[in-house]
């Protein structure tokens, strides 16, 4: 069980300190991390994170303490919530004084430039990845519903103005409408 732990917490605190960005941009490292270790298989995954994003907060630490807990029960979900929360915080704390003198460093400046289009790219992966499950046909009278609930969830934040809570909401309804049997 102790050899479990560790290995959360080492994976977990790797893929946390390696992610730039956000807790977006650390679930392909987290997944990478996850799947590596055979602790769940990419659409296993991709099922944790669809239902992650249901629920309110960071999907980040909603990812870890799921996945802790689901490899070794709470002390899981409190060691993978440990090392996602700690090694950032202890470091932005440590590196608050030196990162304000050196924001308008045009080095920085620079590094930071250089960095975007990395982690854009590692989202536009991950969404790749999560459209293979989350766009896979239904069976039944709409075959084609997950694509509708999409474009639908897609045009009614970007164009309509309506909150996002909404749409999932709705979602959470129609799912258990069309996909539940």
């Amino acid at each position: 069980m102790w050899m479990t732990l560790w290995n959360l917490f080492i994976a977990f605190g790797r893929a946390t300190m390696l992610g730039y960005g956000g807790g977006p941009s650390i679930i392909p490292l987290y997944q990478n991390e996850v799947v590596r270790m055979g602790w769940m298989s990419p659409e296993e995954f991709g099922n944790a994170l669809a239902f992650g994003n249901a629920l309110p907060g960071p999907i980040a630490t909603k990812l870890a303490a799921y996945i802790g807990f689901k490899i070794a029960g709470w002390a899981g979900a409190c060691v993978a919530l440990a090392a996602v929360v700690m090694p950032t915080a202890l470091l932005m704390i440590a590196l608050v004084g030196v990162m304000v003198k050196l924001q308008n460093n045009a080095v920085i400046r620079g590094m930071i430039k250089g960095v975007q289009p990395v982690i854009f790219v590692m989202m536009a992966m991950l969404a790749y990845d999560f459209a293979k499950y989350a766009f896979k046909p239904s069976e039944g009278i709409i075959s084609f519903m997950p694509f509708l609930l999409g474009a639908g969830y897609f045009i009614m934040v970007q164009y309509l103005n309506i909150n996002a809570a909404w749409g999932i909401v709705a979602s959470l309804i129609i799912g258990a409408i069309f996909f539940s049997r």
